[in-house]
């Protein structure tokens, strides 16, 4: 027997494993990826926050000037800006509260200014954050500025920047913002609950019926996601508009407003809701179905206890992703919102319209609020869920009815009349030459070239735009989420990782585009030399869609037994080729559906990036919104339906080369 003691040895203490060549490189994988999405998402979102916070004042207490005799002598007395302004009243407290960029005239102080007078000026701040500008020359301090009359005018004073929450204050005491919180959550909540109702009964339909064309209907049912929001805006417009086709369907009510925001927020969300509940239906237990009819249960019954309960996280993960995609939209309610203000809306026109980067980031962070609550809600949820299938569970498969069987086949029949109805209203509202008199087709709505909004260069950025998106965010998430699932040990770091790549889904692309222009639009940031160019439209639309890539990644990379690691490791395999050779070949599926999901969301998306296209970069999305706004809705149309014609080939395509690529690289699922 050995005389080896064992009292000398670590009790109750972890032998950490050494790390090797591969883990270090794994881990500064995740460690570059990490910084990525801290540059492109969470320091965006510090700069955004910070702006908001940001007040800008005029304070005319740490202002002085002085003023010669017409011989150009000094020495009289020292005027305060305060003093000639409460002399004069010639601001008022409303004006001395402004933006970053406001300037206040200082010859205003002095009503008998002339720039022809022969008299000198001097001025000076009584502080060193207190500045003003002389023509394009930034001045501050107690020494004496001296000029002349003529310069003396272009002399304007600059405010004082404090941090508080004023902003947040005046934004809630203005009563038309506040009701922009109201109409979003209003409009939210109906269209959740209309859209999970039919995309209820339409995945109802799918997976509980044998009737004819589901795969006509499932293919008609996915079509708005190949479009951008506003076109459904469009088609509304020409249905039931001032000059609609079916304007007296309407009797007497307006689709400018609440009714045109909850139709189209309908037929755009749908399919998302509709994918979700076909997935939650789609893994009921028969046995259950089985025992209900041997309980001699009715159908409502067994509706009621065996099918809702089975698919309720479905319908609350459907109901909270609707509800997301609608109060931060900002296309549709643009194109047929009215004067019906809603939260996504209101940044637009506190960015564009009135050049108020402080009370349009206020505005971004309220309405991060509602979208990062259900985000949450919806995650809380799915943490709840529990496995409906188990080893010993029986796949559903529906009996024949043939009174069900056309009652399914006549509800999924409306819903995609009204998809395809859309569609083909838009489709022809791009053909026909002046509506509604004259009706003749016509191609001169596609001469993009000839109206506002970029014209063909648009459409062919857009196409550049997705082909890149597709290709980096493809490598850039499907590295990331490898190195995270794969690498050993590293805890900590994964898990902020992991709450870095959940964090896009609960931003609106509205607020991620204002968070990028506050951020790299800082000329101190030495990434300010990407702002308006290709790749920060490419890093914001990566980043925007990156969680759903991820997820997708994820769940692909799950179903890989950590056994191919260790027979790797084994065998002295660097990663590297464990990743090229297996895990890549494996998860080539999972590879396609994210680089065609960045794609088609890379032509649609408008929020993201209305904010930061420059002339040379113009969208085609973004195109439609600006033809729409100057009166160009026929080829507004036309560019929407050339987004949805590409995303159409891009799918064919897509599933062309998918079909023979899968046949070559998944033979092994099939053995």
């Amino acid at each position: 027997m050995s005389d080896i003691s064992y009292s000398a040895m670590p009790q109750g203490e972890d032998i950490k494993p050494k790390l090797g060549t591969d883990d270090w490189v794994m881990r500064g994988f995740i460690a570059v990826i990490a910084i990525y999405l801290i540059i492109a998402l969470a320091l965006p979102l510090y700069a955004m926050l910070s702006k908001s916070m940001a007040t800008y004042q005029f304070d005319l207490t740490q202002y002085e000037f002085q003023v010669s005799d017409e011989a150009g002598n000094f020495g009289g007395e020292v005027f305060s800006a305060k003093a000639l302004n409460d002399r004069e009243k010639i601001y008022s407290s409303e004006d001395l509260i402004t933006g970053s960029d406001g300037r206040l005239d200082v010859t205003k102080f002095f009503p008998d200014f002339s720039f022809r007078s022969p008299v000198h000026y001097k001025v000076r701040s009584l502080s060193a954050t207190a500045f003003y500008l002389s023509g394009s020359e930034r001045r501050s301090g107690p020494e004496w500025f001296e000029v002349d009359s003529n310069q003396f005018r272009k002399i304007v004073l600059r405010p004082v920047a404090a941090f508080g929450f004023d902003n947040f204050k005046r934004y809630f005491a203005t009563p038309s913002l506040v009701r922009s919180i109201t109409n979003s959550l209003l409009i939210s909540t109906i269209s959740t609950v209309i859209t999970v109702i039919l995309a209820f009964g339409f995945a109802y339909s799918l997976s509980r019926s044998c009737m004819r064309f589901k795969s006509v209907f499932r293919l008609l049912a996915m079509a708005p996601i190949l479009v951008p929001s506003l076109l459904p805006g469009i088609a509304l417009v020409y249905l039931f508009g001032n000059q609609g086709m079916l304007k007296p369907l309407m009797m007497g009510e307006s689709i400018y407003g609440p009714y045109g925001i909850v139709a189209g927020s309908v037929f755009f969300t749908f399919p998302h809701a509709m994918l979700i509940i076909t997935t939650a239906l789609a893994i009921s237990d028969a046995r259950l179905y089985e025992a209900a009819v041997t309980l001699r249960a009715s159908r409502w019954r067994t509706f009621w206890t065996v099918t809702i309960p089975g698919a309720r996280y479905g319908l609350f993960s459907a109901a909270f992703v609707v509800f997301n995609l609608v109060i931060t939209d900002f296309g549709l309610p643009k194109v047929i919102g009215g004067q019906y203000n809603m939260l996504a809306v209101d940044i637009y026109k506190q960015v564009i319209g009135q050049q108020n980067f402080e009370m349009g980031a206020v505005v971004s962070v309220v309405l991060l609020i509602p979208a990062m609550f259900a985000f949450t809600i919806d995650r809380i949820i799915q943490r709840k869920q529990v496995a409906l299938l188990s080893a010993r569970s029986v796949v559903f498969e529906p009996n024949a009815n043939p009174r069900f069987d056309w009652l399914c086949f006549a509800y999924c029949s409306l819903i995609a009349v009204f998809i395809a109805g859309i569609l083909l209203v838009c489709q022809y509202a791009a053909l026909i030459k002046f509506w509604p008199y004259d009706l003749s087709l016509s191609l001169k709505n596609y001469a993009f070239d000839l109206m506002d909004g970029g014209g063909w260069n648009a459409y062919r950025n857009s196409i550049k735009l997705a082909l890149l998106t597709a290709f980096f965010g493809t490598i850039i998430v499907f590295t990331g989420a490898y190195m995270v699932e794969k690498t050993n040990g590293f805890k900590t770091g994964r898990t902020l990782f992991q709450f870095l790549a959940m964090l896009p889904m609960a931003i609106p692309g509205m607020v991620l585009g204002l968070a990028y222009i506050f951020f790299f639009n800082n000329p101190g940031n030495p990434l300010h030399v990407i702002y308006g160019t290709m790749a920060i439209l490419v890093l914001c639309t990566v980043t925007h869609f990156y969680t759903v890539s991820h997820l997708t990644a994820v769940t692909a990379l799950k179903q890989m037994d950590n056994e191919f690691e260790s027979v790797s490791a084994s065998l002295k395999q660097p990663f590297y080729k464990l990743f090229a050779r297996v895990s890549v070949p494996v998860c080539l599926p999972a590879i396609l559906d994210i680089s065609i999901y960045l794609f088609v969301n890379a032509m649609t998306t408008v929020s993201a990036v209305v904010f930061l296209y420059s002339t040379g970069t113009a969208l085609a999305s973004v195109a439609v919104l600006n033809m729409d706004d100057a009166g160009d809705v026929a080829p507004a149309a036309a560019m929407g339906m050339m987004i949805f014609y590409t995303n159409v080939i891009a799918r064919t395509i897509h599933a062309v080369l998918s079909k023979g690529l899968l046949r070559s690289t998944q033979a092994w699922r099939s053995r």
